[in-house]
Parts: structure tokens; sequence; C-alpha cells
């Protein structure tokens, strides 16, 4: 390589000095955080008339049901919902703060939003973060150019697809949507296509459970079917109540921390 060359500035590109570093402090000794397990099903497809989004309701703290119905699909604005898998609190602040400047950019502009703008903003903002946002989506729509679907991966790739699945369910239910999807869904056969699809979800993943929620875009309206299918109800509840001794309390808390010692 000649002098000349070596002296010329460094091209424009990506940037993985921190990795480098991340490896140099992986070679000392110092012990990098873990991965987070969650659980969660989500879906959409494209029907004949518009998109339509189905999550689960269970929301899981390893392996406590911190909820048992939590919302997983999130307004971005009046013609764009996106489904989060992933850690709660990073998919709630994402879709927040995308949602906060599409609503801006119709103010500036007096125009509906478009869902590849709303596909851009999240996956810039988690490419930047080089996955460590934990937030899988799948972001459906329609605007002036008919309806679209997307997934966004926590490291900011993305797909165009005309049915997709998220989450730890999601093989359960691609499963589902791969033997019966079709072109031309009607509304009906749509929502009944990804209410089986999420309750194939929930009866085959242990992070997935509860209700199946649904959301039907069309050009010029939304409509969203909470609680649309309860598969699996509490059908025993005991008239006299819980009552437990603090002793049984401490017994348990001491069964937990025995067994995270256990597994790490």
């Amino acid at each position: 390589m000649s002098k000349a060359a070596i002296e010329m500035p460094p091209k424009g590109g990506f940037n993985f000095d921190l990795c480098k570093r991340n490896e140099m402090l992986a070679a000392k000794g110092l012990k990098q955080p873990s991965f987070l397990k969650t659980g969660t099903t989500i879906v959409g497809l494209i029907f004949k008339d518009g998109v339509i989004l189905g999550a689960d309701t269970r929301a899981t703290a390893g392996p406590i049901v911190a909820d048992k119905n939590c919302e997983k699909i999130h307004y971005m604005a009046p013609n764009i919902y996106c489904c989060g898998a992933g850690t709660a609190a990073d998919t709630e602040a994402v879709t927040d703060m995308v949602s906060s400047q599409l609503k801006l950019h119709r103010y500036h502009t007096g125009r509906e939003s478009r869902v590849v703008t709303a596909l851009s903003l999240l996956k810039s903002h988690l490419f930047s973060y080089q996955g460590h946002v934990s937030a899988a989506l799948v972001l459906g729509g329609v605007d002036v150019t008919g309806p679209h679907l997307h997934t966004i991966y926590p490291h900011g790739s993305t797909d165009t697809l005309p049915f997709a699945t998220m989450g730890s369910g999601s093989l359960a239910a691609m499963a589902v949507f791969e033997s019966k999807y079709r072109e031309g869904l009607s509304r009906y056969e749509g929502i009944k296509l990804v209410a089986e699809a999420i309750s194939s979800g929930i009866f085959n993943d242990l992070g997935s459970g509860s209700n199946v929620d649904i959301c039907v875009i069309t050009q010029g309206n939304q409509e969203y079917l909470r609680n649309h299918l309860l598969p699996n109800p509490r059908t025993y509840i005991s008239e006299q109540g819980y009552s437990f001794s603090k002793k049984t309390g401490y017994y348990l808390h001491f069964l937990l921390v025995l067994g995270k010692k256990m597994s790490s």
C-alpha cells in the first residue's frame, strides 16, 4: 500500500469501534449482560381491503405471568398500528416516540401519515442501538398507496411480506399462515385466520397466553377488536377466596431464590 493511500482520510460508513471494544472487554474477563427471554405471539396479514394485525395478551417477567391482559397492538397514526414483541418498556417507548413524530409531521404537512415513514423512523432508531433496544415489531397500515405490512427486527433489519409473525410463538402462528393463507381474503376470513394463528401461539408457546386482540385497518377506517377471543378463561374460582400465612410467602421466596442460584 502506498504512502498516499495511507494518509487519505477514512471514508464514511459504518463504525464498528464499539464492537471491537466489547471484544476486548470480553477477552479481559468482563461478563457481558445476557439476553432476556421474552414471550409473545404477534401476527399480521394483508387481506382484500387492507391489513389485519393480531396479538396475544400475556406479559411475562421470567417465569411469572405479570399481566394476563396487556395491550400489544400500539397506535401509531389513525391509519397505522404496530404490534410489539420483546421488552414491554422498549416496545412502548419506541412506538410512542415514533407516533409523536408522525403526529408532528401531520400537523406540519396537513397530509396523512405514510406507512413507509413510520417504517423508516422505527428501523433507523433500532439500528442506531444495534439491537440493545429489544423491540421486534409488526407494522401495518393503509395509506394513499394501499395496504402495507412490514416486520422490523431489533437490529433494524426489515421485511415486507403479505403475512408475517414474530415473537416466541411465531413458529406455531406461521404454520397456520403457511397452510391457510391465500390472496384476496375477505374481512371475515382474515379475522378468523389471524385469530387462529394467535390461538396457535397461545396454546403451543408458554410465553404466550390469555386472549386474542385484533386490529382491522382499511382505507379511512380502523377497528380495534379488544379481547376478540377468550380461548382459555379461568373455569374455577374458589368462593372462599385465598388466604396464605406469612410462612408460606417466605417459603415461596426461598424456593425462587434457590432456583435462580441453581440456574446461574
